[in-house]
């Protein structure tokens, strides 16, 4: 048998410093390997990196100086980083908060509000992702592959339609009937996929995807008849809930963020719950990490597939009550826009954790709140942030690639997780 040269050789992680090791120490063997924050922090900076050279080759002025790099270099750079620090600030101002704004809130006194107005956009937009995220990580955890959010998510929205309107009640009755009603939606729509994987073996990702343009086609021919339809109204728009069925806003009527973020948080803190310490999420981990296993030990996979499709469906119906009860208050064609598909994406960077989700769900958020901005104070177009977006995602599924790029260690036993062996593994 011949030696293995070194070249050869697989590389093994170096050990971890001492318990005792300074903190500086420990900080560097941190930030130096490839461990499921660095990946994901380098994930971002990649994608903001790969969004500054499509900036550059595609704004004319910049192009312009780079042609008179040779005559007038520090003209160029001095072009290039001002055309980025313009687009980029521009997507912090609009996402998160002006310091302009808030020097002067602070000097006067007035204009509070629009100083916050940012940030409660960005949250907003981030709720309906943090609850239909959460569903979505559910299912892959147990490995069950719901690709149906925007299916549920528009019968979520329709059945809280249904009760926001039809029902008239306090608001402590309305409001729990809504969101309950928001769940049973989702969960029908889960279902459906469940019952027929577990009784026919059809497989939930075709199932749900078709699914998708059910409900889709569904909502349209709804929202042409009664009693859906506004009364006296030919566009397809449904009637309006009740005050008493929408979410009260948190810091007054300026500012758009309501209870609905409440809600996604404590419902994101209850799956990491029910996943971690309840048995029935335990039977669910064990069914997705290994179905022999989980058959041998007496569990019944099949119900474990519908519930967790229910369940799963239940939290991306929430998001569509969310968004209705929230902020719109009417259906109309093409509801939810892609907040079911961005929730796949979302779980997948998130890594199926309620926290990965919850802040995954933040970062597209702010980054389709702030490319808003981005465009129409700068020009550079919004499209420009599902780049980032993609590249971001991207990186975050192909650590290795992150590591050799960035020349990091690699990471000790268990530390990069691929997003399907759950929550907790």
């Amino acid at each position: 048998m011949s030696a293995t040269s070194p070249a050869e050789a697989p590389e093994r992680p170096a050990a971890p410093p001492p318990a005792g090791a300074p903190a500086w120490r420990r900080f560097v063997r941190f930030v130096t390997e490839a461990n499921v924050a660095m990946v994901t922090l380098l994930a971002v900076v990649g994608g903001l990196f790969v969004g500054a050279i499509l900036i550059v080759v595609t704004t004319p002025a910049t192009l312009h100086a780079w042609g008179e790099l040779g005559s007038h270099p520090g003209r160029t750079f001095s072009v290039t980083f001002q055309t980025l620090g313009n687009a980029y600030g521009a997507l912090f101002v609009g996402s998160v908060i002006s310091p302009s704004a808030l020097g002067h809130a602070i000097s006067s006194g007035q204009g509070w509000t629009g100083v916050f107005t940012p940030i409660s956009e960005t949250l907003v937009s981030a709720t309906p992702l943090i609850l239909a995220g959460t569903g979505v990580a559910l299912g892959f955890s147990t490995g069950v592959f719901n690709i149906g959010g925007q299916g549920q998510l528009i019968a979520g929205a329709l059945a809280a339609t249904y009760v926001g309107f039809g029902v008239h009640a306090p608001i402590g009755i309305h409001l729990p009937l809504v969101i309950l009603a928001g769940a049973a939606g989702g969960a029908v729509a889960g279902f459906i996929p469940g019952i027929l994987k577990a009784r026919t073996g059809a497989h939930e990702v075709i199932v749900t995807i078709m699914l998708n343009y059910i409900f889709l086609y569904l909502l349209e021919y709804l929202l042409t008849t009664q009693p859906l339809q506004k009364p006296n109204q030919s566009n397809s728009i449904s009637r309006s809930i009740s005050s008493t069925g929408q979410l009260p806003h948190l810091f007054g009527s300026g500012l758009r963020v309501n209870l609905g973020l409440i809600v996604a948080l404590a419902v994101a803190a209850g799956a990491s719950w029910f996943m971690r310490r309840s048995t029935l999420g335990f039977q669910f981990k064990v069914i997705g990490a290994n179905p022999a296993a989980g058959r041998t030990a007496g569990m019944d996979a099949r119900r474990a597939t519908i519930l967790v499709l229910m369940i799963s469906g239940a939290l991306v119906g929430m998001a569509g009550m969310s968004t209705l009860a929230g902020t719109d208050f009417f259906l109309s064609t093409g509801y939810g826009g892609n907040t079911g598909f961005n929730a796949i994406t979302v779980a997948l960077l998130g890594r199926n954790r309620p926290l990965g989700v919850v802040l995954g769900s933040l970062l597209f958020a702010a980054l389709s709140t702030g490319g808003r901005y981005m465009q129409a104070s700068t020009g550079v177009p919004i499209d420009l942030t599902s780049v980032i977006q993609a590249v971001i995602v991207f990186m975050v599924a192909t650590p290795a690639l992150v590591r050799e790029i960035f020349r990091l260690r690699e990471a000790g036993a268990g530390k990069i997780l691929l997003f399907t062996k759950g929550w907790g593994g």
